[in-house]
């Protein structure tokens, strides 16, 4: 699945914030990490909850999930390293009479 126009609507959603000065991403060694520059008044908790909404709001109506880990802070920019994934589930039936078992999902 290509996560291009994902991370593209996420940044987007971010950038429209008013307390959110800049919002970008970088990969590094695969890894992406978030960059966010933000006005003085906004506190960290408050950008965690913006993180969350823009998130959803980009993943909506896709089976994705995202992930927000808090890494560093250097004056007004904080670094995120955040993802989107696909849950894992089971793709066929072990034969174990699961509860979950992909045999009896609609």
């Amino acid at each position: 699945m290509d996560l291009e126009p994902i991370w593209q609507q996420f940044i987007k959603k971010l950038n429209v914030n008013k307390g959110i000065t800049s919002a970008y991403w970088r990969k590094i060694a695969g890894i992406p990490f978030l960059y966010i520059s933000t006005a003085p008044e906004l506190s960290q908790l408050t950008l965690e909850a913006i993180i969350q909404k823009c998130s959803a709001a980009a993943i909506k109506g896709s089976r994705l999930h995202s992930e927000t880990i808090f890494v560093r802070q250097e004056d007004l920019l904080y670094v995120y390293r955040h993802r989107f994934y696909v849950p894992q589930e089971k793709m066929f039936c072990c034969g174990n009479l699961c509860v979950n078992c992909t045999r009896l999902k609609r």
